[in-house]
C-alpha cells in the first residue's frame, strides 16, 4: 500500500468517526458556514464542534505549515482530504478571509513573530478578519486611497474611512491599506497594517443591498491605533502585498463559477419536468443548461490545473484576473437559469411557494460579483495587459 493510500484510509475512517451527521447537510448559504471569531454566530452546535476537530488536525487549513497551526499535508493529501470530504458531503469547517486572503499573505510577506502571532488563531478560528481596501473615491482606483496613518513612535494613528468592507461589523481584525507618504506616486507611499477592530476609533456601518441582506459596512477610522509591530512588510511598500492579496481574493471570488452541490439540470427537472424520452421537457433551456454545464465543467478543469501549477511554486498571478472574470460571469448565468426554470415560484420575496426568495435573492446578488474584487472592465484590462500582452490603445 502506497503511503498516499494509507493516508486516504486513514482519513476515510477518521471523517467517518468525526464528522457530526448535521455537518454533512448542504449548507444553506454563506452564514450556515462557521465563520469563527471572538463572539462566533452557530446556525448549529455541531458548527464549533466539527471546527474543533479539524483545527486540531490542523485541516481547516490543511496545506499551511504545521508550525503555524496548518495540516502541512502535500498538494496531494490536501486532494485527498477534499475526495474524501466530498465522498461524505462533509462541509467546510471553517471559513474567513484570514484563510482564504490575509494568511497567504502572512506567509508570503509576513515577519516570523507575525505568522505566529496570527496565522495559528486563524487556523483555530478565534479570530474574525474584514478586509480595509476600498474607499469611498478609491474602488476600482484602489492606489488612490487617502486613509491616513499618522507615526506616533511605536504606533500609527489611523484616520478616514473605508467601504464596502465585507462583515466589518462582526469581525475582530482587519488588514487595511493605509497612506503613511504622500511624497511620491499614487502607488508609493501605501502601507498594509493589521488592527483589532474592537477598540475606541472605530465604527461601522452596515449597507443594506438590493438582495436585502447587509454583508457590507462603511467603516470609519477617528485615531484608531495600529501597533507598530503589526505593520506586514516595509512601511510604503504595502501596494506590492496588496496586488498579491488581491490575487488570492480573485481567486476567491472565482470559487462563485464552479459547479454547485445541486445542478442546475436537476433544478430545471425538479420545476419543469421530463419528457417521454427522460429530457428536459423545454428544449431551449435544455440546449442552454447543456452549454452552461460544458462551461463549468471546463472552467472546474482549468482551475484545477492552474491550482496544481500555483502550489508547484509557478505562481497565480494575472490568471487569477481570468478566474475572476469568468468565475463570476458563470455564476450569473447560473442564477439566471434557476431563475428561468423557477418561473413564477422563482419571482416571490419569502414564503414556501417562493423558495424563501433564495432564487430572486441569490439572482439580485450574483450583479455584485461583476463588481467586487476589481469590476469586470478592470479584469478585462490586466488581461488584456498582462496576459495576453496587448499594446495600449
Amino acid at each position: 500500500m502506497s503511503d498516499l493510500e494509507q493516508f486516504r484510509q486513514e482519513t476515510r475512517v477518521w471523517l467517518q468517526e468525526n464528522c457530526p451527521e448535521a455537518m454533512r447537510q448542504q449548507a444553506k448559504g454563506f452564514e450556515d458556514i462557521f465563520n469563527g471569531g471572538r463572539n462566533p454566530e452557530f446556525i448549529h452546535p455541531d458548527q464549533k464542534l466539527w471546527c474543533d476537530r479539524m483545527a486540531a488536525r490542523g485541516w481547516t487549513v490543511p496545506h499551511w505549515p504545521r508550525e503555524y497551526g496548518g495540516g502541512g499535508l502535500s498538494k496531494e493529501e490536501v486532494r485527498v482530504l477534499a475526495q474524501e470530504m466530498a465522498a461524505i458531503r462533509a462541509r467546510p469547517a471553517l471559513s474567513s478571509f484570514g484563510i482564504s486572503m490575509l494568511g497567504p499573505a502572512l506567509l508570503h510577506f509576513g515577519s516570523e513573530e507575525q505568522k505566529l502571532e496570527h496565522l495559528p488563531k486563524i487556523v483555530r478560528g478565534e479570530i474574525r478578519w474584514c478586509q480595509g481596501y476600498s474607499e469611498p473615491n478609491s474602488g476600482s482606483d484602489l492606489a488612490s486611497l487617502a486613509t491616513k496613518a499618522e507615526d506616533k513612535g511605536d504606533h500609527y494613528l489611523i484616520n478616514g474611512q473605508k467601504i464596502w468592507t465585507s462583515y466589518a461589523d462582526k469581525s475582530d481584525w482587519i488588514f487595511c491599506l493605509v497612506r503613511t507618504d504622500n511624497s511620491g506616486t499614487k502607488h508609493e507611499g501605501i502601507s498594509f497594517v493589521l488592527f483589532d477592530m474592537a477598540q475606541e476609533g472605530v465604527t461601522t456601518r452596515p449597507i443594506k443591498l438590493i438582495s436585502g441582506s447587509s454583508p457590507f459596512c462603511e467603516t470609519f477610522f477617528d485615531n484608531a491605533i495600529a501597533d507598530k509591530k503589526n505593520l506586514v512588510g516595509e512601511e510604503g511598500k504595502g501596494w506590492t502585498i496588496a496586488k498579491y492579496l488581491l490575487t488570492h481574493e480573485r481567486e476567491m471570488i472565482s470559487a462563485f463559477g464552479a459547479a454547485p452541490k445541486k445542478s442546475v439540470g436537476q433544478v430545471a427537472l425538479d420545476n419543469i419536468g421530463a419528457d417521454a424520452s427522460g429530457r428536459l421537457s423545454n428544449s431551449i433551456l435544455r440546449q442552454n443548461i447543456a452549454q452552461y454545464q460544458l462551461d463549468t465543467m471546463a472552467f472546474g478543469a482549468t482551475m484545477a490545473r492552474v491550482g496544481d501549477e500555483s502550489k508547484a511554486g509557478k505562481g497565480l498571478g494575472a490568471a487569477s484576473s481570468i478566474f475572476k472574470y469568468y468565475g463570476t460571469e458563470l455564476n450569473k448565468r447560473r442564477n439566471e437559469l434557476n431563475l428561468a426554470v423557477c418561473g413564477e415560484s422563482g419571482l416571490g420575496w419569502e414564503g414556501e411557494e417562493y423558495h424563501q426568495g433564495v432564487v430572486s435573492r441569490d439572482w439580485l446578488r450574483s450583479k455584485g460579483n461583476s463588481i467586487e474584487g476589481g469590476t469586470s472592465e478592470v479584469q478585462l484590462n490586466i488581461i488584456a495587459k498582462r496576459v495576453l500582452g496587448l499594446p495600449d490603445a
